[in-house]
């Protein structure tokens, strides 16, 4: 690092979870970028401030936004892509000449590409989403736009999954439902996600019960740290395939770069 070092930042909170300094930094490194990915813990109340402070500082290039800061990042950006507008979220802020942010979410589209990587493509599946909160509305959106099967989003916060549940249905109508329940009916589902918060602390229930699922069912966790949650590991006890959260994020790292304007991505 040195005078000239462009900087970027990762806001959350908590923020001691991230994931993105170890796979950015050393792409930084390998393109010879004169730049540094920092982890910024701002509180709820704190963020907006702590967003304009960014925003007046010379040398920063980009924002990465994650829980529970999105759906305000997207609120406070002056620009838009599909993904952010659709789902109400945004992971990702650029500066704008003259002042604002642009938004855009690749939490879905890291999602359903890891997915698709790790041998369980979405195209058909039956899904059941827990969470309708930034990320749960950002993955919805790329399910969708994926061509799953019915997708069911679950969230004991009625008004949250009416409100996702509106803009889904201008674009898809009809392809997804929203349920209001802490338990959903899983006994369907093809695909079951996990994208709450749930698993971060040990403590933390389980999000929905996996033995509840049915023979073959995938089950999802978006939660990076620990790599594996008590979910996973009750699932894989089940005997059901599993798919941990870093896959989420590793395969966000070619978005980034495109939306940064850090080079074109990597050939596979």
């Amino acid at each position: 690092m040195s005078g000239t070092t462009r900087l970027y930042a990762v806001i959350g909170d908590p923020v001691a979870q991230v994931q993105a300094p170890s796979l950015l930094n050393p792409l930084f490194a390998r393109l010879a970028i004169d730049a540094v990915l920092v982890p910024v813990h701002a509180r709820p109340a704190s963020f907006a401030t702590v967003l304009r402070g960014l925003a007046a500082t010379g040398n920063l290039d980009g924002v990465l936004v994650t829980i529970p800061h999105k759906v305000a990042a997207c609120a406070l950006a002056t620009e838009h892509s599909a993904a952010a507008r659709i789902s109400g979220s945004a992971n990702v802020l650029r500066p704008i000449p003259g002042g604002g942010w642009r938004a855009d979410n690749f939490d879905g589209a890291g999602f359903v590409r890891g997915l698709t990587a790790a041998g369980h493509p979405v195209r058909g599946r039956r899904v059941a989403l827990m969470g309708a909160g930034g990320a749960g509305s950002a993955i919805a959106v790329a399910l969708l736009d994926a061509g799953c099967g019915p997708l069911s989003v679950h969230d004991p916060d009625r008004a949250k999954c009416a409100a996702l549940l509106a803009r889904l249905d201008e674009h898809w109508p009809g392809r997804a439902a929203a349920v209001a329940v802490a338990e959903p009916a899983l006994g369907d589902a093809d695909l079951a996600v996990n994208a709450t918060p749930l698993g971060l602390r040990p403590e933390d229930p389980l999000p929905f019960p996996p033995a509840a699922l049915p023979a073959g069912c995938v089950v999802a966790d978006i939660i990076m740290k620990p790599p594996r949650t008590r979910l996973l590991d009750a699932a894989g006890a089940l005997g059901l395939a599993t798919h941990p959260g870093i896959h989420m994020l590793a395969h966000q790292v070619d978005l980034y770069r495109s939306f940064f304007q850090l080079g074109p991505a990597d050939r596979p």
